[in-house]
């Protein structure tokens, strides 16, 4: 008889390294095309308000993507177009995770406060995204990013409370952090070095779903033409304008939509894959 081999359990050196290669994979693609959206105005080849082609002109010669309806560069512009969304999305998905890990740290170590508080976010829960926008924005003095931010903010931290406050809730019931309270241990201890470190893996999953809904809240607001005006190059914005012509040059339009997609999805791919593997079962995929 043959004589039977058993099977090698792979070293944990092995797994360890396998497991970074993962998280390597599922996060570079973040970090290119954030990095490309950043960098994206030096990479463009032409101006972004210079004429190059005719209207809806279709791909070739000095434009790889055609022409937008003022003839300009789409390749150009699409490159261009980018950096302020990222930068908008990532500082709104900063500042909604910020507020909603301590709003839902307190309400859970504190139920009187933690009542208020859920209160106030199902107040704000009942108002549409797109009304958010339009009421935060049209009557912000001059409008622009600031408006967007502020409304983005407003509008995605009380989702963010009413995960973080229902993760913290077994924590804020733990022994220790029963000990630390009856020690005499004051809130802001208690939130910031007894509650919020056992909450890495929430948090970095709400930061990945907040980014995506940045995107979609900035993003409408691009296409409502209450932030970036005409003739900056925004993705959003660009899908408005192009969008009568997208029978002559599909590409106006598909090209700033693919990336505004691949964003979000690469992103949310990357906080999900940084999870730490104690808290994933935890944490419902994104």
């Amino acid at each position: 008889m043959t004589p039977t081999v058993d099977a090698v359990e792979p070293a944990p050196a092995a797994r360890v390294g396998r497991a970074r290669l993962r998280v390597a994979v599922r996060v570079l693609p973040a970090l290119l095309l954030t990095a490309l959206a950043l960098a994206g105005p030096w990479l463009a080849p032409h101006a972004i308000d210079a004429p190059v082609a005719a209207p809806y002109a279709e791909p070739g010669g000095g434009a790889p993507l055609g022409g937008d309806q003022l003839g300009r560069d789409v390749l150009s512009r699409v490159l261009a177009g980018g950096r302020e969304l990222v930068v908008t999305s990532l500082l709104v998905a900063v500042l909604v995770t910020a507020l909603a890990a301590v709003l839902g740290a307190v309400s859970a170590l504190r139920p009187a406060v933690g009542r208020i508080v859920e209160r106030a976010c199902d107040v704000l829960m009942l108002l549409p995204a797109v009304l958010g926008i339009l009421l935060v924005t049209l009557s912000w003095p001059d409008g622009g990013r600031l408006a967007v931010v502020t409304a983005s903010v407003v509008l995605g931290v009380p989702y963010a409370v009413r995960l973080v406050a229902g993760a913290a809730a077994p924590v804020a019931a733990s022994g220790y952090v029963e000990a630390a309270s009856v020690g005499g241990e004051r809130l802001w201890y208690l939130v910031a070095r007894e509650v919020l470190p056992n909450l890495r893996a929430t948090l970095l999953a709400l930061f990945g779903l907040r980014f995506v809904a940045a995107v979609y809240l900035v993003a409408t607001a691009g296409f409502l033409q209450v932030g970036p005006q005409p003739p900056a190059a925004d993705w959003a914005l660009m899908i408005r304008e192009n969008s009568g012509g997208i029978l002559l040059n599909p590409w106006a339009v598909l090209a700033p939509s693919v990336a505004v997609g691949l964003l979000a999805m690469s992103v949310n791919l990357a906080a999900a894959a940084l999870v730490p593997a104690t808290g994933r079962k935890a944490v419902p995929t994104l």
